[in-house]
């Protein structure tokens, strides 16, 4: 077996490191050495087993006798799981062993640097701030990638994040106080992320965060007691101390020196920033006024400042109207159609992150279709959310009036209901707004309304005419609360653990569950039994058999054979049943038919009789005195109670399940048999099926079309009946006949069932029927309404007024696409496609789109006791702490889940959440998008966008500024053939943004579009084209300057039409700044042409390759400036090239570097010719190296130093892995991937190596 053995300090990071990667490798498929699970040892190993020297902990012996691995690195990349960060070829693997290395050589020094002398375990020579610096500029690298990354490599931790967060340990348990977590808020938000992990957790526990009020003085953890040194041991700490004192000695005289050549001047002071406060739109514009944009703009980006005015301005323009540009929407169009429709929110409802990702995907593909010039139409709707709002007006009544709604009446509260949607119901619309989402608002539909409702009374009656809708008597899920059936998707699936208190509505007391009673039957005439459990066992009173497998031998002598029911005179026969789990409990079961649906089907098969012993209301009924009346769970303790008094009681125990409770009223939901309305399902959902097999409908992304057949596969019949007042009452009345000829009828006998468009047609319908005049038809309404999903189902069709024809009926139906989030692809999605089949025979839409589900950083489910539900507009205007505080106050959550809500509100957000804007919401949802994967979101990302804003803001303004006041932009985007190289280049780099954007809304790829437009905007006209502007801007070149702004104009211009439909307010306010190339422009960007590649077709790959020459030897000098901290020097810089046709090409792009590297002089030498003495040396390509010139910048004699030191431990790490991968059984032994990581790692190190050697021979010529 092998052997990982760690120290038993509790801070003693490597070791901790190593256990965690086991944590992950026992949860994952195994280490990825491929070795069983090593038996963890909190010792060092004996001596007698070790090599020579022996080794460091976290060591790792695989096998006895095998190969020995230490060192916290190693030992954790053999025992993380493969293929979940491990070394490979591919870009990930790559980063995360960049930060692997990352962290072992610059975060762990600096992380020890700063902690230990605090914790008086390192006696510092340095000033503690100075040390301190150090760490902070080890986490600079950190918290700027973490600003836009959730994890270091990937969307879940990696070697990476492990080997990171455990070099930063000590800091943030003894040195980092709240204020400094405060600047680092990226890393202290990804570090709090990765300890929260199952893996890290268990063997980390709760990781304390340093208050600033422990005395730093103290060892920190637990008293734990020291292993015995050896004299050995003894003697080498004493050398280190020596070795130690000297460095110290040689660092104060050093320290003393001031460099040659430089003089310390004072510091001047640093100007305090002045807080510009919130920038808000003052100017009075009339709601549906364009906003003046005439005056200047503000300093920097404000999200109030842009968002204001705009969206009333184009509600009234009529931009989000199909008709918009033409006579009328049949118009022919020859770009085509685009229409969808909202997934019509609750009328009760308020925006969450859940619908602002759908309306942020929705809007921005409505909007790219509409700047390509589609006749398009994004249709808004509510639904009327029957059981949401019955429930909100009926406690709303009960709170003001006193009344329940059964005092009122029917026809008086629902009144009150249209009353209360009048008032309130709009609310979500306002919100759908403030997102910017482009509806048109004329066509907004309201399922209650007399239109929609038409279809639905249409629809009900052609099915019922068909047979396809009909009544029957079976179980239904019944909330004994709101007195009602209610759907698969109102039931809430709670999982116990074992026993478990649960608070449930109409009782004081909290009820038991997750518990398995067992209690015995007698045999009739016999004097065994047979022992039965259930986790109910107040149903026990509705029993009639038992159950065990035609296969058991325990039970064949029992065929034919009864038991008796202790408590009601009758005998339960013994029946034989494959379903039966002979290896669950004793393999026998009792069989309850009215109250369990596999119980039903069992009585189904063996004709057994279904006895309801629960009201609507959840009393007891059909059973005998003590529990006759007995509220269900009341009845649970009665009949406990009356087994054990009988002796028929056999234990109790734990039991893991599932509890179904209604979302709505939180109570425990109860199988019934109800006589209700069904809807025949099979062949709809042949049909269903058929289509998205041959094609006709597409389904995205394709993994959710296996879901799609099973669940098409295995369809149950629909129950549509739902016993509330609130929604589309069933157009179905029961028929009385006043004709001794025609016996009485019963409720679950279909015959006496009629269905009409009014009440007039019913009873023409019920008299020929029955063959009696209609004058003696009584009828009698069914009081029930349907399923709200039965009107949602035919929202593409409602909502144009089908059945009658319409001009919208006939352009819009069937529609383009429908989108929306992956969790209602059954409950709505299938029903609109089984509906408008059998309805009009034609799908509802030609594609489905299903986006992820949002959940938080840290992967768990939005949820208000977690305190991680996020409120949209929370993020766009920003919210304190105390304010996400108050709201949870005023929801409806006990006082302890309050407290445990606040507590994840202070972890993840100790500052509360910032102003984000839209925007940058908008943007962030859809480049958190990835098909097939639910979203971890992370608000400092989506403040990370909103910083990408300001940088458009500043860019523009810079670039106005450039363009001056007299510019005039040329009436084509076409070069005018003058275009200097970085001309050509940010034109060809434009042109792959407009392939790679249209390329991603055409294939619902959002992330890959929002990258390509980020790209373009910050890293390469941003950081490159602006800079390279600046010297020619101000040059005396006019016609090169005049081409600069021309293409300049032309990237602003074709970029914010790139980003518009991702972010519409900002670029619209930049947008409306710019001149116009034509008088006849149109009025907004909205309406504006999609950039599209046939006119953006400027694709330069010589620009490319020559400026990606210039932007390699940028990132090189920048580089060696960052080594020898040359940040407020010009340095000379002198390339060498291969040959004639780099040193041209480097030539060309010469002034490039200069304006982007901030270096002096930048000239390349001749073919051959040596570069000056003193010069820093790195490697641009294979085809150029860069000189640049250090003498007189830097001291020789300290870098020297420095250089001896890094050349002693890259020796010793060669020496070490040469040793490993000499080892005897190291070929076979080792994994393979393991050996290619220790050889690219050799690779690096001999590099490094060779670096260093040329660095030292370099300022031994500058002594």
């Amino acid at each position: 077996m092998s052997i990982l053995y760690v120290s038993p300090h509790p801070d003693a990071f490597p070791s901790l490191r190593a256990l965690i990667a086991a944590r992950y490798g026992e949860a994952g498929e195994g280490p990825g050495w491929g070795g069983a699970h090593p038996r963890i040892c909190l010792q060092p190993p004996p001596t007698s087993r070790t090599p020579f020297p022996p080794p460091r902990l976290p060591a790792l012996e695989q096998g006895p006798g095998g190969l020995w691995v230490w060192g916290a690195t190693a030992v954790s990349q053999l025992l993380w799981p493969a293929g979940l960060g491990g070394p490979g070829g591919s870009r990930a693997a790559v980063l995360v062993q960049q930060w692997v290395s990352y962290a072992d050589t610059e975060l762990i020094p600096a992380a020890c640097g700063a902690t230990l002398p605090a914790l008086g375990l390192r006696s510092s020579a340095q000033d503690p701030q100075a040390v301190l610096g150090a760490l902070g500029r080890a986490l600079s690298p950190l918290e700027e990638w973490l600003r836009l990354h959730t994890y270091l490599a990937g969307e879940a931790p990696t070697l990476a994040d492990l080997a990171a967060v455990t070099a930063l340990l000590l800091p943030f348990r003894y040195v980092l106080d709240p204020p400094a977590r405060r600047i680092w808020n990226n890393v202290t938000r990804w570090f709090v992320t990765c300890v929260r992990q199952p893996e890290f957790r268990a063997v980390l526990g709760e990781v304390v965060l340093y208050s600033g009020a422990r005395p730093l003085s103290h060892q920190p953890g637990p008293e734990t007691p020291a292993l015995p040194k050896t004299a050995a041991q003894l003697k080498k700490e004493a050398k280190k101390r020596e070795k130690l004192e000297k460095f110290q000695q040689k660092q104060k005289i050093q320290q003393q020196q001031p460099p040659a050549g430089e003089q310390k001047k004072p510091k001047p002071e640093k100007r305090e920033k002045r807080d510009p406060g919130v920038i808000t739109y003052d100017l009075p514009t009339p709601p549906g006024e364009k906003k003046d944009v005439s005056g200047p703009m503000p300093d920097s980006y404000s999200p109030r400042y842009v968002e204001a005015a705009w969206y009333p301005w184009w509600e009234q323009q009529g931009f989000f109207k199909p008709e918009y540009g033409r006579p009328n929407v049949s118009a022919a169009n020859p770009r085509g159609v685009f229409m969808m429709c909202i997934p019509p929110p609750n009328v009760t409802g308020s925006l969450h992150l859940g619908h602002a990702l759908t309306n942020a995907i929705q809007d921005s593909l409505t909007r790219w279709h509409r700047m390509r010039g589609e006749t398009t139409l994004w249709n808004p709707g509510c639904d009327h959310a029957g059981i949401a709002t019955q429930v909100v007006v009926e406690k709303k009544l009960w709170r003001e009036q006193g009344l329940s709604r059964h005092q009122l009446g029917r026809e008086a509260f629902l009144q009150e209901v249209w009353k209360w949607k009048e008032e309130k119901g709009d609310r979500i619309y306002h919100q759908l707004k403030k997102l910017g989402s482009s509806l048109d608002w004329d066509r907004a539909c309201f399922t209650m309304d007399p239109k929609l409702s038409a279809a639905v009374t249409e629809a009900f009656v052609r099915l019922h005419e068909e047979g396809v809708i009909y009544r029957s008597t079976r179980l239904v899920n019944w909330s004994c609360t709101l007195n009602s059936a209610i759907s698969d998707i109102e039931v809430d699936k709670k999982e116990l653990t074992g026993r478990t208190l649960l608070s449930v509505p109409g009782y004081k007391e909290k009820v038991e569950f997750g518990v398995l009673v067992s209690f015995a039957y007698k045999v009739q005439d016999s004097d065994e039994e047979v022992v039965v459990a259930t986790t109910r066992i107040e149903t026990m009173l509705g029993d009639v058999a038992v159950a065990v497998h035609p296969k058991d031998t325990r039970y064949q002598h029992l065929k034919g054979k009864n038991v008796i029911h202790p408590f009601l005179s009758r005998s339960l026969p013994i029946v034989f049943d494959e379903f039966v789990d002979m290896d669950f409990g004793t393999g026998a079961v009792k069989i309850t038919p009215a109250h369990d649906q596999n119980d039903y089907e069992v009585g189904q098969r063996h004709g057994l009789e279904a006895i309801s012993i629960m009201d609507s209301r959840g009393a007891l009924i059909n059973v005998p005195p003590p529990f006759l009346g007995l509220p269900r769970f009341e009845a649970r303790k009665a009949v406990l109670v009356a087994l054990k008094e009988r002796g028929l009681f056999r234990g109790v125990e734990d039991n893991p399940m599932v509890v179904p409770l209604c979302n709505r009223s939180k109570d425990v939901v109860e199988p019934l048999l109800r006589p209700q309305w069904y809807v025949r399902c099979g062949e709809m959902a042949q049909a269903a099926s058929a289509a998205v097999t041959r094609g006709d409908l597409r389904i995205l992304p394709e993994a959710h079309q296996r879901t799609w057949h099973a669940w098409m596969d295995n369809i149950r019949e629909w129950c549509i009946s739902r016993q509330l007042w609130w929604g589309h009452r069933i157009p179905a009345y029961f028929v009385t006949v006043s004709d001794p000829a025609v016996p009485p009828g019963e409720d679950p006998d279909g015959r006496y069932w009629v269905s009409g468009r009014n009440e007039a047609e019913a009873r023409e319908k019920a008299a020929k029927e029955f063959g009696v005049s209609p004058d003696k038809i009584s009828l009698q309404q069914d009081e029930d309404v349907l399923d709200t999903w039965f009107s949602s189902g035919l929202f593409p069709l409602s909502i144009f007024g089908w059945p009658n024809q319409s001009e919208d009926l006939s352009v819009f139906y069937p529609g383009t696409l429908l989108e929306t989030g992956h969790d209602i692809l059954f409950f709505w999605v299938a029903r609109m496609v089984m509906l408008g089949l059998k309805l009009t025979g034609r799908l509802p839409f030609r594609e489905v789109y299903l986006h992820a589900i949002v959940r938080d950083a840290h992967g768990r489910k939005m949820s208000k006791s977690l305190g991680n539900v996020i409120d949209p507009l929370d993020v766009i205007y920003g919210v304190s702490l105390q304010g996400l505080h108050d709201q949870l106050l005023n929801s409806n959550l006990d006082p302890s889940e309050v407290e445990k809500a606040k507590e994840g509100q202070k972890a993840d957000f100790p500052a509360g959440i910032p102003e984000c804007g839209t925007d940058a919401l908008r943007f962030g949802l859809c480049a958190y998008t990835s098909q097939g994967r639910d979203i971890n979101l992370d608000v400092n990302r989506i403040l990370g966008y909103r910083h990408f804003c300001n940088k458009l803001w500043n860019a523009t303004k810079f670039a106005l500024r450039g363009l001056g006041k007299g510019f005039v932009p040329s009436p084509t985007s076409q070069p005018g053939g003058h275009e200097s190289l970085v001309d050509r280049w940010i034109r060809s780099r434009l042109t792959e943004a407009v392939r790679l954007s249209n390329q991603g809304f055409q294939a619902y790829d959002f992330p890959a579009a929002t990258t390509a437009q980020y790209s373009f905007w910050l890293y390469e006209l941003c950081d490159v084209y602006l800079e390279c502007l600046k010297p020619v801007l101000n040059g005396v070149d006019q016609v090169a300057a005049e081409c600069a702004r021309q293409t300049l104009y032309t990237c602003l211009d074709v970029g914010l039409r790139l980003l518009s439909p991702f972010m519409p307010f900002v670029t619209e306010e930049l947008f409306q700044r710019l001149p116009r190339r034509m008088p006849q422009a149109p009025p907004s960007l909205c309406v504006t042409p999609y950039p599209e590649p046939s006119e953006c077709s400027w694709k330069d790959p010589e620009a490319e390759a020559a400026l990606e020459l210039a932007l390699s030897i940028t990132r090189a000098v920048r580089s060696l400036r960052a080594d020898y901290n040359l940040t407020r020097i010009r340095p000379d810089c002198f390339l060498e090239v291969a040959d004639e046709a780099t040193g041209a090409l480097a030539s060309a792009v010469s002034g490039y570097v200069q304006a982007l590297s901030s270096a002096g002089v930048v000239a390349v030498l001749a073919l051959g010719a040596p570069a000056p003495q003193g010069c820093a040396v790195a490697l641009a390509s294979d085809r150029c190296s860069i000189h640049l010139q250090l003498q007189g910048l830097v001291d020789p004699v300290r870098e020297l130093g420095k250089l001896q030191a890094k050349r002693v431990e890259a020796q010793r790490q060669a020496q070490r892995l040469r040793e490993r991968r000499a080892a005897s059984g190291y070929p076979v032994k080792v994994p393979l991937e393991v050996q290619e990581a220790d050889e690219a790692k050799l690779q690096q190190t001999e590099a490094e190596l060779r670096k260093v050697d040329e660095a030292i021979a370099l300022f031994q010529k500058m002594l």
